[in-house]
């Protein structure tokens, strides 16, 4: 895995989800980039049940199709837990209720989160288009960017900008806030969830501040 910036990309009022998304890939198409499969990273949020309000936390669950067997656990501190598929069956029974008792955890209803769609190739770049769904509903598209030969952002931003722009012009006129702190440290899988949660959040706020729209097929 390389370097990875992960950008939301803005859908006029004018044009459905879909219509952005086509001709997104039509352009990425224009630029020689193929086709190479789908992909997904989707989210659900639990919050613990202790009874003292200053102790409740949330966890954010995550499963992303680039590392399948892997599950991302990231706490509202910031902190990222890498395990694999077994400890979400742990959380399950967390959060389960037993002989009366209330659970650890509670699954936030209404907050799942997923971004998925079509995953191109041009070169050393890999391209994600992704259509996220909020709780059932379209409400934006994020588009990944990874250059897979470099682990040190600082070291291919300059390049990885210069691609960016070719398809989403100024969008990507500066790092995502995320990489700014960690320019010159190595990039990890957990990076990339990082830069998902707070997209996700800010799309969950966004959705809990306005009518549900109608999901685009």
């Amino acid at each position: 895995m390389g370097v990875v910036c992960v950008y939301p990309y803005p859908v006029p009022e004018e044009k459905s989800g879909q219509q952005v998304v086509d001709t997104i890939q039509k352009q990425l198409e224009l630029l020689g980039a193929h086709k190479s499969g789908n992909f997904f990273v989707d989210c659900e949020s639990y919050q613990s049940n202790l009874q003292t309000a200053t102790q409740q936390r949330l966890l954010h669950l995550f499963h992303n199709s680039e590392q399948p067997a892997t599950c991302f656990s990231v706490l509202d501190n910031g902190m990222c837990l890498v395990s694999d598929l077994l400890f979400e069956v742990l959380i399950l029974k967390l959060a389960e209720k037993k002989s009366g008792k209330d659970s650890y955890y509670q699954q936030r209803k209404g907050f799942k989160v997923e971004s998925k769609g079509q995953r191109y190739e041009l070169g050393d770049f890999i391209i994600k288009v992704g259509s996220v769904i909020v709780a059932s509903n379209f409400r934006g598209i994020l588009i990944e960017v990874e250059y897979s030969p470099c682990v040190i952002p600082s070291e291919c931003w300059n390049l990885m900008k210069e691609f960016i722009q070719s398809f989403m012009g100024n969008i990507a006129e500066n790092p995502p806030a995320h990489i700014k702190s960690k320019m010159d440290t190595v990039y990890t899988p957990e990076d990339t969830i990082q830069q998902y949660l707070e997209h996700f959040n800010n799309f969950r706020k966004a959705t809990s501040a306005s009518v549900p729209a109608t999901p685009n097929r």
